[in-house]
């Protein structure tokens, strides 16, 4: 399996597990045969609302011998409602006890969205909490705090735009070491990796599929399909692979992580097997052409008229 490198030496797989949208009483299923195929790179979040079923399987996983801790590598992301410096640690040790865990290997903001701790999915104006009175600096600050307690081993962010990167980098004791985000042939995002690149962040590319199975109200009429794309068709046929594996595969190629949601244990092992696929330099170019900076995640959910929260990837 291809992996990461950390600056401090640790390594992270370059395929993971993506758990959003992975339902409870299904999603500990998905862990427990992703773990026995193979899988190390679990991708969780506080606002999928099922890492205490992800935290039993790994935990059942363990002790049935498939896999030890120190093997793995979970990710988890504090949400919108936790951003205050004090707030936190108490939110990152939340998801430990829920994933039954001492320590994360990664923890990331969700989102540049700051809104009230009492909220959890903000639908009204007051619900959130202006940048100005919150910046995404002090959530930092609780961040780098959590690194230093040892709660987490690596720090970062999710969904950031170059120009928010950029300011927190200004604001920083200790810079982000990944950045997660939309990524895929229609999405390249190529000025912001090679930003992330010089500033020696890495990447993580979340919805590498499309995200076909998200919720009708977050879709658009006639919105393009990765898997029909001809260009990526052919490729697939000349590897004599599945167009999911011809997406992974791209990622692989481009130095990122990648973390596809399945819970089918016969797509988790397609997914893992697009680490041999080897894409030559016309595949690569034939992509490369592909790009059309199109979000299957606008982002838009968080534009409410009155809240202060516009261009949330600042295009």
């Amino acid at each position: 399996m291809p992996k990461l490198k950390f600056s401090n030496g640790d390594y992270c797989d370059q395929i993971g597990l993506g758990t959003w949208k992975s339902k409870p009483g299904v999603v500990g299923k998905a862990i427990e045969s992703a773990l026995e195929l193979g899988y190390r790179h679990i991708d969780c979040a506080a606002i999928y609302l099922n890492e205490r079923e992800i935290g039993e399987a790994i935990q059942q996983c363990i002790k049935r011998g498939i896999v030890k801790r120190e093997e793995l590598w979970i990710t988890s992301k504090l949400w919108n409602n936790a951003h205050r410096r004090e707030e936190v640690l108490p939110a990152l040790k939340k998801t430990l006890a829920d994933l039954k865990l001492d320590y994360l290997d990664l923890y990331l903001i969700h989102w540049p969205v700051a809104i009230k701790n009492s909220i959890l999915n903000a639908t009204l104006p007051e619900d959130y909490l202006p940048l100005s009175e919150v910046p995404v600096s002090e959530t930092w600050q609780g961040m780098e705090a959590a690194k230093k307690q040892g709660l987490t081993r690596h720090i970062g962010v999710s969904n950031f735009s170059q120009k928010k990167l950029a300011g927190l980098l200004e604001n920083c004791t200790e810079k982000p070491e990944v950045n997660q985000v939309e990524l895929h042939p229609y999405l390249q995002q190529n000025e912001l990796l090679q930003f992330c690149h010089a500033q020696g962040i890495l990447m993580t590319a979340y919805s590498p599929l499309g995200s076909a199975d998200r919720s009708e109200g977050m879709k658009r009429p006639d919105e393009p399909d990765l898997f029909a794309d001809p260009v990526i068709q052919s490729i697939a046929k000349k590897h004599n692979a599945t167009t999911a594996q011809i997406l992974i595969a791209w990622h692989v190629h481009r130095g990122t992580a990648v973390i596809p949601k399945s819970v089918s244990p016969v797509r988790q092992k397609e997914n893992l097997a697009a680490a041999a696929v080897k894409l030559d330099e016309a595949d690569r170019n034939a992509i490369h052409k592909l790009d059309r900076h199109y979000r299957f995640i606008t982002g838009k959910f968080f534009e409410i008229p009155g809240n202060g929260y516009v261009a949330i990837y600042d295009e």
